[in-house]
């Protein structure tokens, strides 16, 4: 196993999410979609991203899944 290799793959990787996700909260606003929870008090805000995190699964799940298909 090539530790070095691996971090620099995961770097890579972790720049491309980030800039997909940030030309794509444009078009797909995560965190701010119909499901998320969101309480607010007076002096407490409570956040829950439910459908967030179910679009953030799904979209991982099938990554992986091709990944692991074609490899």
């Amino acid at each position: 196993m090539n530790i070095p290799k691996i971090f620099i793959t995961l770097g890579i990787v972790l720049i491309i999410i980030g800039i997909l996700w940030q030309i794509g909260g444009r078009f797909l606003p995560l965190g701010k979609l119909p499901g998320d929870i969101l309480i607010k008090r007076e002096n407490a805000t409570f956040y829950f991203p439910i459908m967030t995190s179910i679009i953030i699964s799904i979209v991982l799940s099938l990554i992986l899944f091709l990944l692991g298909r074609f490899r």
